[in-house]
């Protein structure tokens, strides 16, 4: 039996998805700010404090939780979607970068899945979205994109979203996987996590790969995204400079010429 909020849903398109939750009477859906779409006449939207879960007792309770997600560099803030009306109303959030929606039921997943800070967009009211500290030293002081992680808590349905294609892994008891930090979208709560150096000093200088990957072992459920967001914004980012270089080109300022781009 679930205590959060129990909703159904769809998910439509292919590399901009959005997912359309069905809400009863006096059912809430909540989201990141920024994530909503479109919804129904008779559902009401509400800025709430935190997430609004149950686990956000009190007023301290609240301001910590709140404060939690500061560190994840998320709003203090959350939206509140309720039907005040008397049938099922619908609302819908839209990813917010190419890629897919995953679906996560939490009752399922051992109420807890560990996600990265910016890739949670929506869940049932109830779900509690925290933050999650990786315990062993090294990922602290090397861990980059996994260090600080968002915590989803709850037996509700929450939703991630994830760039590019999507791949979802079950590692067995002991079954080890070495993966780029930013390309982990978010695991369970029973896989082991840990930061390991590359090693060798062709790798460190000439690798590009940077110097540190992380290591999941199992057993539990790890979803792997093949595009980050932020190897997204650093190609973006690389073409709209004035001083343009062609990755392993040798001829990259004629290239630029010849493509009418001679800045």
């Amino acid at each position: 039996m679930r205590n959060n909020h129990d909703i159904d849903y769809k998910i439509y398109g292919e590399e901009m998805q959005f997912v359309e939750v069905e809400l009863d009477p006096n059912e809430t859906a909540i989201a990141e700010a920024g994530a909503f779409m479109m919804m129904d006449d008779g559902i009401q939207m509400q800025t709430i404090f935190g997430d609004g879960s149950q686990q956000q007792g009190g007023l301290l309770g609240k301001l910590w939780g709140a404060g939690k997600r500061l560190l994840t560099g998320e709003s203090l803030f959350m939206t509140a979607f309720t039907n005040i009306g008397h049938g099922k109303r619908r609302v819908s959030f839209a990813s917010p970068y190419p890629g897919k929606i995953i679906a996560l039921d939490l009752l399922q997943m051992g109420g807890t899945v560990i996600c990265q800070k910016d890739s949670f967009l929506c869940a049932a009211k109830g779900v509690s979205v925290g933050i999650e500290f990786q315990r062993k030293l090294g990922t602290g002081l090397f861990g980059g994109e996994g260090f600080i992680m968002q915590k989803l808590e709850g037996d509700g349905f929450a939703f991630m979203h994830a760039g590019g294609h999507v791949m979802e892994r079950e590692l067995q008891p002991g079954e080890t996987l070495k993966i780029d930090t930013g390309c982990i979208v978010g695991f369970t709560r029973s896989v082991d996590y840990d930061i390991q150096f590359v090693g060798g000093i062709k790798n460190t200088i000439f690798g590009g790969e940077g110097l540190f990957f992380a290591v999941l072992r199992g057993p539990g459920k790890v979803w792997i995204q093949t595009l980050p967001v932020s190897r997204l914004a650093s190609r973006i980012l690389s073409y709209g400079t004035t001083n343009r270089r062609e990755e392993g080109s040798i001829l990259g300022g004629l290239g630029n010429l010849l493509d009418g781009d001679g800045r």
